[in-house]
C-alpha cells in the first residue's frame, strides 16, 4: 500500500532513541522526509546518516524542546527549508521517574512536566498553526498506558502521558475543519528484541516486566516496529478520517481478563 508520503516532511522528536529512531526508519522508508530532532546531537546523526545510507532523506537536528525560543527558531528554519512540517510525531519525554504521592522529588516532577506536558507543547504550537494554513497535517502523540490507567510509582510520568491525551483530542477538535488530524498512541512496555523471550527468562532482567508479559493474553511484549507501523498508518493519506483517538499497542494487556 502506498501511504503518499513522498511529498511530506515528517519530524519525530526524541528522533535519537529506541522508538524514536524506528519511527524515522518506517516514515523515511515510506518517502518522507524525515527530521531526527533530538537533544543528542551525535546519536540524531547517527540516525539520519542509517536512513540516508539506506536511501532514504533525513537530516539531523539538536533542540532541547523545554527551550522555547531555540524551539521556534528551529522551527522556522524547517520551514524555510522543507515548506513546512506536515507529519509531527511527539515522541520525546522521560521514562525514568519513579515515585508515589508523598515522596515523589519534586525536581523529577517539574522535570516530566517541562519535558513530557510542555516541551510537546512547545514545538506543537510552533508547527500546528502552519499545519491548518496549508489544509494538511498529522500530529500523532506518544502517551502510554500509564497516561489512560494509571501507573503505580510513576506519579509524574501518567500525569504529563493523561496531558497528552487531552492534548491530543483538542488539537483534533481545532486541526479537523482544516484537514488535520491528532490521534494519541498509548503502547504497553515495548522492549525489543526481549519480546522473543519467555516471561522466566525476562524475570532475570526485569520483574516488572515478566509480569506484564505473563498479564497480557499474547504472551510476549511489545517491539518498536509494533508502535512505528502504526505511526507510518496514522500519517498516511488512508488515515484521513481518523482523528482525536487514542490507540493501543498493548498486546491486550489492557482487556479484562480473570
Amino acid at each position: 500500500m502506498d501511504f503518499g508520503l513522498d511529498d511530506k516532511t515528517a519530524l519525530v522528536t526524541g528522533g535519537a532513541g529506541r522508538i524514536g529512531s524506528e519511527d524515522c526508519r518506517i516514515l523515511a522508508a515510506e518517502g518522507a522526509e524525515v527530521v531526527v530532532l533530538d537533544v543528542d546531537e551525535d546519536g540524531a546523526k547517527e540516525v539520519a546518516d542509517e536512513i540516508e545510507e539506506d536511501g532514504g532523506d533525513a537530516i539531523a537536528v539538536e533542540c532541547d524542546l523545554t527551550d522555547r525560543d531555540r524551539v521556534a527558531e528551529t522551527v522556522e528554519d524547517l520551514q524555510d527549508e522543507t515548506g513546512g512540517v506536515d507529519v509531527l510525531v511527539n515522541n520525546a519525554g522521560m521514562v525514568d521517574a519513579v515515585g508515589r504521592a508523598g515522596d515523589l522529588s519534586e525536581d523529577l516532577w517539574d522535570r516530566d512536566m517541562e519535558i513530557n506536558l510542555t516541551g510537546t507543547y512547545n514545538i506543537t504550537r510552533e508547527i500546528f498553526p502552519n499545519m491548518c494554513e496549508r489544509g494538511w497535517g498529522r500530529v500523532i502523540s506518544m502517551s502510554s498506558m500509564a497516561g489512560a490507567f494509571g501507573g503505580y510509582g510513576q506519579l509524574s510520568y501518567s500525569t504529563t502521558k493523561a496531558g497528552l491525551i487531552g492534548f491530543g483530542k483538542t488539537l483534533a477538535l481545532e486541526g479537523a475543519p482544516e484537514g488535520v488530524t491528532s490521534n494519541v498512541i498509548t503502547p504497553s512496555i515495548v522492549v525489543g528484541d526481549l519480546a522473543d523471550l519467555p516471561p522466566e527468562q525476562i524475570d532475570n532482567i526485569n520483574e516488572h516486566w515478566a509480569d506484564i508479559a505473563r498479564a497480557t493474553p499474547m504472551g510476549n511484549l511489545g517491539r518498536e516496529e509494533d508502535v512505528s507501523n502504526l505511526i507510518a498508518y496514522l500519517a498516511s493519506e488512508q488515515a484521513s478520517y481518523i482523528t482525536g483517538q487514542v490507540i493501543g499497542v498493548t498486546g491486550g494487556v489492557d482487556l479484562f481478563t480473570y
